[in-house]
């Protein structure tokens, strides 16, 4: 996609895995997109970086916040092209609010094994710069809401947040109603929330979706640059409203240039790659 590089749709055989959107149509809800160089919330758009403080433009004004990065609506390049494999480039130049010069990549790559995604961001100003990345993508297996899907989810600690999507407080999933780590329908349960301490297998973290009627399974998997997820019922939204399961892979927490929590920081000439992937399961 030229606008925003996101992932628009992901098929496997005949099995549409994406709530997504048309070709002409314009992005809602954040759908499959690219969350560079934050991804979720700063709370009142400000921040400080080696001492000195930032405003950015709130671009969630109703909750005073600014919101998923800066690429979101801005034109990517395809600088490579093939056969089950694009690469897409875009280069964010300073601005009121991120004073910094910061090129990335995005690599969509196909395989048997499904779909990876590499986000590679490189310090190409002069100073030291603040960096997070995350995605947005909606998933599906087809079934009228989410309330039958089976999740397994591997976050062990959970955030707690206001009314404007801002932290307040962690605790441990044990217990509670977000407790994913085995698998379970997500029923009625809203989700809005960013989970962390993730359970790994070879570093690698996985969300998986299955349904009993559903003719395909799905897993959302992140490397070790990904610690935290965002799981994202869509309920406040009418063009979600449970239809579709958000699973954002996130570097970092919401609010982090705020906190300081899991913040990169890229020296010039530095760079950071995340991976993430989808690995679909058809049934017969």
């Amino acid at each position: 996609m030229e606008v925003g590089g996101g992932l628009r749709t992901y098929r496997a055989g005949d099995r549409e895995l994406l709530d997504g959107y048309g070709v002409d149509e314009m992005c809602r809800s954040g759908r499959g997109q690219v969350l560079v160089p934050w991804p979720n919330r700063i709370e009142d758009g400000t921040y400080e970086f080696d001492g000195r403080p930032h405003r950015l433009a709130l671009t969630e004004p109703g909750r005073l916040n600014a919101s998923h990065g800066l690429t979101r609506w801005s034109a990517w390049t395809a600088a490579e092209r093939e056969l089950g494999r694009v690469v897409l480039e875009h280069v964010i130049h300073p601005l009121p609010g991120y004073p910094f010069s910061l090129a990335v990549s995005v690599v969509y790559e196909l395989s048997d094994q499904g779909l990876s995604v590499a986000t590679t961001a490189t310090n190409v100003g002069p100073d030291p710069c603040p960096y997070g990345c995350g995605a947005h993508p909606y998933l599906t297996l087809g079934t009228a809401t989410v309330d039958s899907i089976v999740l397994k989810a591997p976050g062990r600690t959970v955030l707690l947040s206001d009314d404007r999507g801002i932290p307040t407080g962690e605790v441990a999933v044990a217990g509670t109603e977000y407790d994913f780590t085995l698998p379970r329908a997500i029923g009625p349960t809203r989700l809005d929330n960013c989970f962390g301490d993730l359970e790994r297998d070879g570093g690698i973290a996985r969300v998986e979706l299955s349904a009993p009627d559903a003719a395909a399974g799905l897993t959302l998997w992140m490397d070790e640059a990904y610690g935290y997820v965002m799981l994202f019922t869509g309920d406040p939204l009418p063009d979600v409203d449970r239809r579709s399961l958000a699973v954002e892979p996130m570097t970092c927490p919401p609010n982090a240039f705020r906190t300081g929590e899991a913040v990169i920081r890229l020296e010039p000439g530095e760079s950071f790659t995340s991976t993430w992937g989808l690995t679909p399961e058809l049934r017969r």
